[in-house]
């Protein structure tokens, strides 16, 4: 579907990037105007867990994959409570789903959760826009009436601050402690519930994607879950035998101001720990490394990783516009894991000791299941530490 000309049909959407760039298209979901970070996804699968990943707070996204909408929604595919992506792009208008398991459609679902989409748009220039330029600041407006002020709309997207130096975990963070004890979806009983006795983990929620909770249930862990605020005391008040740090959206250094101290506490206690995404990068500070914004990040199911301790290629699925700057890694932290694509670090290990995180999402939901193996290697140095 082409790139609405706006002198032969009217649009009820438009899309304003800073630089002054106007696409228009048709708007569905909720009305109204969002500003925001531009970034692309290739995933083929999985639009309702990418909208729900917390990790995309302030950004609105571009879907390359055509069909969006054919899956609908269930809230069984919620990766939080609420969608989180301010807004969605795509080339064809939703279509009426064909699932199964769907309970809405994703035009209605929009609606109701207060996100905006715009369809009819040509994603191909926009992602290679994204690509050449860097994502962009934009404003994402619906109007039924199709009525738009586009200088303002300009304006709002170049006034927008951007992402960095923005703490945004303490946006989409847990309000308060929980256990969890869903274990990962499988047929024909879908979600069911672990029980018995678990290896003690301590969750620290930076924006955590269900499915990594899931995860950590799965392999055996009895998962409590602390806000992005908790200190090393309240997490070591739990007695845990091992924390994991969740991924999460906004600039790692500015959640660091406050994470960073309470993941140097947890060093020092000697536990295994886990980081993913956000996580990831928060545990490279608190070792001494550094982190940078990316040109457009990583945002896709099907990423190249390779893990040097094994040579293997791992298919991953990403969310990321900061990196870990490799080169900043003390002595006594290594690179374990690098992109093919671009190079960027994608896994770092403290030697000799079970601390360990990796950029992308071993978790999935969407992507391949790939990595899988982190999170029992995890629960295994939980194991090898009780049997000591």
């Amino acid at each position: 579907m082409p790139h609405i000309d706006p002198t032969t049909a009217k649009p009820t959407a438009c899309l304003a990037l800073a630089d002054g760039t106007i696409f228009y298209g048709r708007g569905f979901g909720a009305t109204g105007e969002a500003v925001a970070e531009l970034v692309f996804n290739t995933a083929m699968t999985g639009y309702q867990e990418i909208m729900t990943d917390p990790s995309y707070a302030g950004q609105v996204v571009t879907f390359t994959f055509p069909h969006i909408g054919n899956t609908g929604v269930t809230p069984e595919d919620d990766e939080t409570g609420e969608p989180v992506a301010a807004g969605m792009v795509v080339k064809w208008d939703p279509t009426d789903p064909s699932n199964w398991r769907a309970t809405a459609e994703l035009t209605e679902w929009l609606t109701s959760k207060g996100r905006i989409g715009i369809g009819g748009l040509d994603t191909r220039r926009l992602t290679r826009a994204i690509r050449q330029q860097g994502a962009p600041h934009v404003a994402l407006a619906h109007n039924p009436d199709g009525v738009f002020d586009i200088e303002a709309l300009v304006a709002a997207a170049r006034a927008w601050r951007g992402l960095e130096g923005l703490d945004l975990a303490k946006d989409v963070t847990c309000a308060q402690s929980y256990r969890w004890d869903e274990m990962r979806w499988a047929w024909p009983a879908g979600y069911s519930k672990r029980t018995g006795e678990g290896l003690r983990v301590v969750a620290v929620d930076f924006g955590a994607k269900r499915n990594i909770l899931r995860c950590l249930a799965s392999a055996g862990c009895d998962v409590t879950v602390l806000p992005a605020t908790a200190t090393a005391e309240d997490v070591l008040a739990l007695n845990p035998e091992g924390v994991f740090l969740s991924n999460g959206p906004g600039d790692p250094a500015a959640t660091g101001e406050y994470a960073v101290d309470m993941i140097k506490g947890v060093l020092a206690a000697d536990l295994p720990v886990f980081g993913i995404c956000l996580g990831h990068q928060m545990l490279a500070l608190a070792l001494g490394g550094k982190t940078i914004k990316m040109n457009h990040g990583h945002h896709g199911a099907n990423h190249p990783v390779k893990d040097y301790d094994t040579n293997k290629v791992e298919i991953t699925s990403m969310n990321h516009g900061f990196t870990v700057d490799a080169q900043s890694l003390p002595d006594g932290v290594r690179e374990t894991h690098v992109s093919l694509f671009d190079g960027s670090n994608c896994g770092i290990a403290v030697t000799g000791k079970p601390v360990f995180s990796v950029q992308y999402h071993p978790e999935a939901s969407p992507g391949p299941q790939d990595s899988y193996y982190l999170f029992e290697r995890f629960a295994e140095a939980m194991k090898a530490r009780r049997a000591a």
